[in-house]
């Protein structure tokens, strides 16, 4: 995407409150823990006492960052809590992991969001125009300059009036020293759901952060809703914009970062993967012996192959779990090493058979090639790979690391150019129709990245040649 937009995210975000003043930092740590798939960068937690916010942060996953040490500073009966994962090929830096802490005129404010805001190069400028100065260079910081120029009397209102100015695909916590919010845009493009377990309550990305502290779903935030947790109180609903229509809710969730035992946008995330595997299947059959996942993310949609077409479903590829997710690797050096052993192949499975090989996506095209090479090499007579997503054309504006047109392989090519680029037997994507099929509600859903039909305007693309994108209403 291009270099000179603020960093994009898709984080894990997870906020607890008790109404029986026992220290929470641990239920926030732990449902960071279950969500350190959505970011493996950095994590941050700022929490509240009785009389002091404190926060600690750091880089790299959830589990080196919190140490007991950190863990007794961090005590109190109210926290919010951030992965971090930076897209655009920069690194993170330690200032630009949250929760974001500030002190201003209405105290102290603590902020954390998962997403992006399609107008941050826009209102950044607005506002260093007039003078505000910038210590990172995430969306979130936007909020609390906006929040803070507000003349509105409480933190609820402050923070209405800075979400009127921004435009994107987001969820966001806050917090300050009486009450902690969450909130979800207008469009629903990422999921927020709200859980308790007995005096404590809980806001997080997924529902596998409620599952980890045996807690149960109260329900989703809904689109362009905030809830408001205060100690003593019943939770706040509030519907402070009216949700669009339709909505565009990020099909990405289902095919790839959700984790499978969580429900997410109101469906099992591992039973629509089975679903679109089972699609899979009936569109593109491959006379093979075995079918085998690119394990982890693929493992539904792999199963769902396997009983579709009847072919016998194996092991095939080992991960190695001491590795990071090579799509959310911000550089491409990154995602190359990781690849090299982030997977290994099993001789005795793959050995002298035809094999169909099922994967989420097909990005930049480099790690399926790599897979393509593993697996020949293990002595895979034949190797059918499986999509169990359309074609990515189109880079996301939204908070997915979708590259430039440029570097989406698909962009430009046939699929019997990619299928030679990556070595396969043969290739076979999944229809946007078909996925669209998997779902409940699919008039709810952006495919803007496999269709080009972006749900908001969007920054003119950077190619040569290049129309701006159409959006879903043209």
């Amino acid at each position: 995407m291009m270099a000179n937009r603020a960093l994009q995210h898709e984080c894990g975000l997870m906020g607890a409150l008790a109404h029986d003043g026992r220290d929470i930092v641990e239920a926030v740590y732990l449902g960071l823990y279950a969500l350190q798939h959505r970011g493996q960068e950095g994590a941050g937690i700022v929490s509240r006492s009785r009389t002091k916010t404190r926060v600690h942060r750091g880089l790299g996953l959830v589990g080196d960052i919190f140490t007991p040490k950190s863990m007794a500073y961090l005590a109190g009966h109210m926290a919010i809590g951030h992965n971090r994962y930076a897209t655009h090929g920069r690194s993170t830096k330690l200032r630009n992991v949250q929760p974001l802490l500030v002190d201003y005129k209405g105290g102290k404010l603590a902020i954390a969001h998962n997403g992006t805001v399609v107008n941050a190069r826009q209102l950044r400028r607005q506002m260093e125009g007039l003078g505000s100065i910038f210590q990172t260079t995430t969306d979130s910081e936007l909020v609390l300059h906006l929040a803070a120029r507000s003349r509105a009397p409480d933190v609820v209102a402050r923070l209405c009036e800075a979400l009127a100015e921004i435009e994107g695909a987001y969820t966001m916590l806050a917090m300050n020293e009486e009450c902690l919010i969450g909130y979800r845009d207008p469009g629903g493009w990422r999921p927020l759901v709200v859980g308790r377990n007995g005096a404590v309550w809980l806001v997080a990305s997924e529902t596998c952060a409620l599952d980890i502290l045996g807690a149960e779903l109260v329900r989703e935030v809904g689109a362009g809703e905030m809830v408001i947790l205060r100690p003593g109180r019943e939770p706040e609903w509030h519907q402070v914009f009216p949700p669009a229509e339709p909505l565009s809710q990020c099909i990405f969730e289902h095919i790839y970062f959700s984790r499978p035992d969580s429900r997410v946008f109101g469906e099992s995330v591992d039973r629509i993967r089975r679903r679109l595997g089972a699609a899979l299947a009936r569109r593109h059959p491959a006379a093979a012996d075995i079918v085998i996942a690119v394990p982890d993310s693929s493992n539904g949609a792999a199963l769902g192959y396997a009983m579709e077409s009847g072919t016998p479903f194996e092991f095939g590829l080992i991960r190695n779990h001491y590795v990071g997710r090579t799509f959310i690797q911000p550089k491409q050096t990154g995602r190359t090493h990781a690849v090299r052993v982030k997977f290994n192949a099993v001789c005795d499975v793959l050995a002298g058979r035809r094999v169909v090989v099922v994967d989420d996506s097909i990005v930049r095209g480099t790690t399926s090639r790599r897979l393509v090479q593993f697996l020949r090499t293990a002595g895979a007579r034949e190797v059918h790979f499986r999509v169990s997503s359309p074609p990515v054309r189109h880079p996301c504006f939204y908070g997915i690391d979708t590259p430039t047109w440029d570097e989406l392989i698909a962009n430009g090519r046939t699929v019997e150019a990619i299928r030679s680029f990556i070595g396969a037997t043969s290739l076979g994507y999944l229809s946007a129709e078909d996925l669209l099929d998997s779902v409940t509600h699919p008039e709810d859903y952006c495919l803007a990245c496999f269709t080009g039909h972006y749900p908001t305007e969007i920054p003119v693309p950077e190619r040569a040649g290049a129309t701006t994108p159409r959006t879903r209403a043209e």
